[in-house]
Order: C-alpha cells, then sequence, then structure tokens
C-alpha cells in the first residue's frame, strides 16, 4: 500500500462499508490484508519504458471497469514500435 499512496491510488473504507463487507460479503479486509489500514487500490495500468517514462495510464475508481486486455496489448505494441 506504501506505492498505491505514492501514486495516490489508494481510498480508505470507512467503518461502515467495513462491516458491510465482513457481515454481507464475508470479506474481511483485515484479515485478508493483514492490515488495519482499511485501504484499497484503485485499479490502474501503467506501461514504462527502459528508462523509467510513463507511456500510458490508465486509471477508474470503479473496481468493475477494467481495461481490456486486447486493447492494453495494442498499444503497448504500438509504444515498441514508435520507440524503434
Amino acid at each position: 500500500m506504501v506505492v498505491t499512496q505514492a501514486f495516490g491510488l489508494a481510498y480508505q473504507l470507512d467503518e461502515s462499508t467495513v462491516k458491510l463487507m465482513k457481515e454481507k460479503y464475508y470479506s474481511d479486509i483485515e484479515a485478508d490484508s493483514g492490515e488495519k489500514h482499511h485501504l484499497l487500490p484503485v485499479p490502474a495500468v501503467y506501461l514504462v519504458d527502459a528508462q523509467g517514462v510513463f507511456g500510458f495510464q490508465h486509471v477508474n475508481a470503479d473496481f468493475t471497469v477494467r481495461m481490456d486486455s486486447q486493447e492494453l496489448l495494442r498499444i503497448a505494441r504500438e509504444r515498441v514500435k514508435a520507440a524503434k
């Protein structure tokens, strides 16, 4: 979570959400993570080149919206071609 926080991609669950997850969805965030911070990461994808330059990012706070893997592969191939 240190890196997630450094990228600004961590969000804090309130106590009512933690309780709801545990009671209704049987997901104990403290037991699962081994931590009591109640932080979760925002899903994100980054493409970083060999020089450490970020060439692409996709971030969506809605965890149900994920980037299509084929689209990511297409973008990565474009970046490799452009770098040659």
